[in-house]
């Protein structure tokens, strides 16, 4: 457990590392090119080692060296994996690995831990399923463990439900080249996260392959298409960023964060907008973002394309004049934890009305109390509170290794906050 100290002045500098997503699909394509490819400024993280080790079943090998992280790509052959794939609870993991799976001949299972086995994957199976892959949960139908049995990615037409997860997608795209025939993948429902597959068709094109978008309900990629190695660099994670902008907009400070693009893809970097309209002044550069805190007030405000920074919001919410209310975030309850539930009996313990429903969460402005936090071993839970304990005093973070699976250094970075 570890106890925050309230910052009595906020004037900081903060570098930021490369961004989680970018890293993990850059990752895949990677290994799908025919050749060595050169990651510089890649993510080291609990999650990102879970992929390493999942690649390294297939025969995909990678080492770190002072110029970036090395993936020895083998075209879209893929060996057979000696044993099962273990990814804890790294979902993204879960589902880009399921996929790669298709495009090797023979059975590959693939399981987590047990928050995992809670964490739906059913509509990828599907997916899966229709493009010529046996693809079957081993026990609770929908769920992991799962079991894809392929001899290769035959092709054609798959239909991909939103409204849970943009990874079922991203996955799916990222593979069809290396089907037999072409894939068109068409989305149903509500489409939550959609900046992700942005960031994975990003990605894609920057490796060589060309997919046809139609307005994110429709995706067409011809077969016979191939990744190409690159060296590529791998910018900021607007996530990551995130906790330390709102740390200057409730300390009334200033915080600069470097290796940030402000023209990101990143459905993230939008944060810099929240906060602005909050009252926060903020200043933007080239590969950089200022934010200097002023008084707050809440606001309603539509996440879906945000879920990973509704935490940051929250708390950034506590220090703002009147309610804040979140909306159209159903799809947190299935993250690392279910997040509108642990934001909620974490924030009331904190003295802090909180109101939720299925999709959304409201929170009023006021004075909270220092507590112990739980954050049921997920890692933004942790990080959000944190940034609250650099006001209220006695803030106290349980299981502070949970931080690993995205920010290992998030601690010593925080501490550059007290610096003078």
């Amino acid at each position: 457990m570890i106890e925050i100290k309230p910052l009595h002045h906020c004037n900081a500098v903060v570098t930021i590392h490369g961004s989680k997503s970018y890293t993990h699909r850059a990752l895949i394509v990677s290994a799908l090119a025919d050749g060595k490819s050169v990651l510089i400024n890649s993510l080291r993280s609990d999650d990102i080692e879970r992929t390493l080790q999942g690649l390294e079943k297939f025969g995909i090998l990678s080492f770190q060296r002072t110029d970036g992280l090395h993936v020895l790509g083998k075209g879209g052959r893929l060996e057979g994996a000696e044993g099962d794939i273990f990814v804890g609870n790294s979902g993204t993991s879960m589902r880009f690995l399921t996929a790669l799976s298709a495009l090797k001949n023979g059975r590959t299972l693939l399981d987590g831990n047990e928050r995992m086995r809670e964490r739906p994957i059913g509509d990828l199976l599907n997916g899966l399923s229709a493009l010529g892959v046996r693809a079957n949960s081993k026990e609770k139908k929908g769920f992991p463990p799962v079991e894809i049995e392929s001899q290769g990615l035959k092709g054609g037409k798959a239909r991909v439900k939103g409204e849970e997860s943009s990874q079922y997608l991203s996955a799916l795209l990222m593979i069809a080249p290396y089907a037999r025939e072409d894939v068109h993948l068409e989305v149903t429902g509500q489409f939550a996260s959609k900046p992700y597959v942005g960031i994975t068709l990003d990605v894609m094109s920057a490796f060589g392959v060309n997919v046809e978008n139609e307005s994110y309900h429709s995706f067409f990629v011809r077969a016979g298409q191939r990744y190409l190695p690159q060296t590529y660099l791998i910018e900021g994670d607007a996530s990551n960023a995130s906790y330390f902008f709102a740390a200057a907009a409730i300390t009334k400070g200033r915080v600069r964060v470097e290796n940030f693009f402000t023209n990101s893809i990143q459905g993230d970097s939008s944060f810099l907008s929240i906060l602005e309209e909050m009252g926060c002044e903020v200043i933007r550069g080239e590969n950089w973002a200022e934010v200097r805190g002023k008084d707050l007030h809440g606001m309603e405000i539509d996440m879906n394309g945000m879920p990973d920074l509704v935490p940051t919001l929250a708390v950034t919410a506590i220090f703002a004049q009147g309610k804040t209310t979140i909306q159209n975030i159903g799809h947190l309850r299935l993250k690392e934890s279910d997040r509108i539930q642990a934001l909620s009996v974490e924030l009331s313990k904190m003295g802090i009305r909180v109101e939720d429903g299925a999709d959304w969460l409201r929170v009023e402005g006021g004075k909270a109390h220092g507590v112990e936090i739980e954050p049921n071993h997920d890692h933004r839970i942790a990080m959000s509170f944190a940034i609250a304990g650099l006001v209220v005093p006695g803030v106290k973070i349980k299981e502070e290794e949970c931080v690993n699976k995205s920010f290992p250094d998030f601690w010593e970075k925080l501490k550059e906050l007290y610096k003078k």
